[in-house]
């Protein structure tokens, strides 16, 4: 049996007049280039065993996004499994950020498949801020429990 790919993130989230919204990233590459519905994520990447969690959430918020991590009070949000077998580790914290400042990391990947040719694509081609509920309609499937536990913290 192997070892399942474990990533880790951070979930922000502001509070609004309309309520709270999170920041989520809607993942690059050809694969999810006209996807909406399971195509977006917190902003996270995966990490080796013997990385702590923590680091890796920090680490890959930089990488994905091109900015430092906030400061604030992280809240741990647990793990969920995704479909795939990866397990996803993510803390929430309380901060804004412009979106427009976002320069996110990129991946090389053969594109077209089979072609030989190595493409370079954003890990995230797009980051928003969105209300639970969009959040919830759009999110990886079972990322959507990181949602359901902030809003139990934040209550």
């Amino acid at each position: 049996m192997t070892t399942p790919k474990r990533s880790a993130g951070l979930l922000l989230h502001r509070r609004t007049e309309h309520g709270v919204e999170v920041l989520l990233g809607h993942m690059g590459g050809p694969y999810f280039a006209h996807k909406d519905a399971g195509a977006w994520s917190v902003p996270k990447g995966e990490y080796e065993p013997d990385e702590p969690a923590w680091d890796a959430a920090r680490r890959e918020f930089q990488e994905e996004l091109g900015l430092a991590p906030p400061d604030g009070e992280a809240v741990p949000l647990g793990e969920v499994r995704q479909k795939n077998g990866k397990i996803v580790t993510a803390w929430a914290i309380e901060a804004d950020l412009d979106p427009a400042t976002v320069v996110p990391g990129t991946f090389r990947m053969e594109w077209p498949p089979r072609s030989g040719q190595l493409q370079e694509f954003p890990e995230l081609d797009r980051v928003e801020w969105l209300s639970v509920d969009r959040a919830r309609a759009v999110i990886v499937p079972a990322q959507a429990e990181f949602l359901d536990r902030l809003l139990e913290h934040s209550s």
